[in-house]
């Protein structure tokens, strides 16, 4: 079937909420007006409960279904979890649009302000109409953005404290046309690691380079070193990207410095790639430090996991999606992105999937020209809807 009736209804009032979100965006786990917009939106609706402060700002709303008598959950006893992030980036806006950001510095360059407006939107349906059994929990996440917000509800005791059996999470994709989805079983979005590397040598004159441990050198050779790994350490089917993104040394130009500092990132589709990333970095900086006298150090840090859809799930969500834009507007096996996505947290602690719905010919993602594209509200929030009441089907 097409998209739902009653989503096209509420697309005029999703957009409003969407456009006024827009307008005040919040950064990390400081959504605190975010998050009290979403929780006064959910008691109007008649949410069944809703939760505040998990995992500092997040909000939870449970909405039972039919044969849920008091407060248990329904027949079925079985409850899926719906997320939507709520944060917005340190980035100036570029648009001009009437419902551009208030605040400089900040503004919803990755779309959250429509993934949170989709969620309301089912919400608002799934609470009139209820054609469910069990429970479904509305999570509303902070600090996706590199906080770790999914993480942080998930130690608050989210899934347990709600039951929550599967979760499903959606993001919207510049360049797949409004009204299509892409979604694919495993790895879809990469785990994004970061590195920082400090090469220790000894400075002095320029003219006498002999007399120094050149970090600048070193560091030099380092760079190119670390393709080797992409190139001759992993699997070649195994997708592995490191990036040096910062090279910090020396102050003019006849100074050798004591040190060097390089920063870049790391990205790969499953774990034993990623063991094996982290491993040869060390490996080759110690080698190269070592070999040209220098000390060094490096402060390594893990990010979120790989996203990793679960097979089962994926297929009752391409399923879902097909239902309303047709086999021909889903693909069932989209490439993987090595951007990174912090649901990967909570896929790794219940089953579930995450699909891209498409944003059309927008600017990219993180760019201050983005927009969301309030025509894909319908197709969310139908997705969200269906996808409800065919996992929770009696």
């Amino acid at each position: 079937m097409p998209i739902l009736n009653r989503a096209a209804e509420l697309q005029g009032e999703v957009s409003e909420w969407r456009r006024h979100l827009h307008q005040t965006p919040e950064i990390l786990y400081d959504v605190v007006e975010t998050a009290a917009f979403v929780a006064a939106k959910l008691k109007e609706f008649g949410v069944d409960e809703v939760a505040t402060g998990i995992g500092r700002t997040g909000v939870v709303g449970i909405i039972r279904g039919k044969g849920a008598a008091g407060s248990g959950a329904g027949s079925s006893g079985r409850t899926i979890g719906l997320r939507a992030d709520m944060d917005a980036l340190p980035l100036t806006e570029l648009t001009g649009k009437p419902w551009a950001s208030k605040t400089p510095g900040k503004m919803h360059a990755c779309g959250h302000d429509g993934h949170t407006s989709m969620l309301l939107g089912a919400a608002k349906y799934l609470a009139e109409t209820r054609n469910f059994e069990g429970s479904v929990a509305l999570i509303f996440q902070p600090a996706e953005e590199g906080g770790a917000g999914a993480l942080a509800m998930i130690e608050d005791g989210m899934m347990e404290r709600f039951g929550i059996d599967e979760v499903y999470g959606m993001h919207n994709m510049p360049g797949i046309p409004v009204g299509q989805f892409a979604i694919r079983k495993g790895g879809i979005m990469a785990a994004p690691d970061r590195f920082t590397i400090t090469i220790k040598g000894r400075g002095g004159h320029a003219a006498q380079p002999h007399k120094t441990i050149d970090p600048i050198f070193i560091g030099s050779q380092l760079v190119g070193s670390l393709q080797a790994i992409a190139a001759r350490n992993a699997d070649p089917v195994q997708s592995v990207v490191i990036s040096v993104t910062r090279f910090d040394a020396g102050t003019t130009h006849n100074i050798i410095p004591d040190n060097a500092i390089i920063m870049g990132t790391v990205r790969t589709l499953n774990e034993d790639t990623r063991d094996l990333a982290e491993n040869r970095i060390r490996q080759i900086v110690e080698g190269l430090a070592s070999a040209h006298g220098a000390g060094w150090s490096i402060d390594y840090e893990r990010k979120c996991p790989v996203t990793s859809n679960h097979d089962s799930e994926t297929d009752h969500a391409i399923g879902v999606a097909s239902s309303i834009v047709g086999t021909a507007n889903v693909d069932a096996n989209v490439e993987p992105t090595m951007a990174g996505e912090d649901f990967a947290f909570m896929l790794k602690r219940r089953p579930g999937a995450f699909i891209f719905i498409g944003n059309g010919d927008t600017a990219a993602l993180h760019n201050p020209n983005y927009d969301f594209d309030d025509e894909a509200l319908a197709y969310g929030i139908s997705y969200w809807v269906k996808l409800t009441e065919q996992r929770l089907s009696p």
